[in-house]
């Protein structure tokens, strides 16, 4: 673990719990690059932690305050997601400089410390999540090029276990919204198919998408938190 501190955070608001991660990409050339923003007062953005492509991880901001890395977001009917969340920011150039596929060391450097969080905070499986999950209508990372489906097989996050079964296309909306979507976001069937659809992502509400939700509601509904 490296040290890098960052002066952009604050206090935690209201009594909310830390019960969420929420997965980043930087959508920068280097490590460098990614640490001179994250810490930079000007640019009022940052993150719990940094974790470079060779496995490297930086701790910016204390668990116990608020990091600034979620912006305008949405999760489980809650707004302010930084204050319930720990921001982890993966290095990665991003749409902007050449989108690649996350390496090993890195997942497995996020694995490890989303094992560790899970020692100190209640956090749930439903809630680990991307930064394209909680603002579906201005982001799209982590992106299609991060493995769910493997990381939930590692232990970190739900996958459904099914798709094939009947479901109401119609009902699609109502299912998003009570897995944690934001209902009043155009985009959100699109952030859920980047998540569990990442072959086809198009925003179109098809039998697919709402099977996979349904399967995926099944398995919270039956406590797999």
């Amino acid at each position: 673990m490296i040290e890098h501190p960052s002066p952009n955070h604050g206090p935690r608001r209201g009594e909310l719990a830390v019960d969420t991660i929420v997965v980043h990409y930087t959508d920068t050339r280097t490590v460098a690059d990614s640490l001179g923003i994250l810490c930079s007062p000007e640019r009022q953005v940052s993150a719990h932690y940094l974790i470079g492509e060779d496995g490297a991880v930086f701790r910016l901001v204390p668990e116990t305050e608020r990091a600034w890395h979620a912006g305008l977001s949405y999760w489980r009917g809650e707004r302010d997601v930084n204050s319930r969340s720990i921001g982890i920011e993966l290095q990665n150039p991003g749409e902007r400089f050449g989108y690649r596929a996350f390496p090993p060391a890195q997942v497995g450097a996020l694995a490890a410390l989303c094992t560790a969080l899970k020692q100190r905070w209640p956090i749930e499986e439903r809630n680990v999540i991307g930064h394209s999950d909680v603002a579906p209508d201005r982001k799209a990372d982590p992106g299609v090029l991060f493995g769910w489906h493997a990381f939930a097989k590692a232990g970190h996050g739900l996958w459904p276990e099914t798709g094939a079964e009947d479901a109401d296309q119609e009902a699609l909306p109502e299912m998003l919204l009570e897995i944690g979507y934001d209902p009043g976001c155009s985009g959100a069937v699109a952030a859920f198919q980047r998540h569990y659809r990442p072959a086809r992502v198009d925003n179109v509400p098809d039998a697919e998408t709402a099977a996979l939700a349904a399967a995926l509601l099944r398995q919270i509904r039956a406590g797999a938190t």
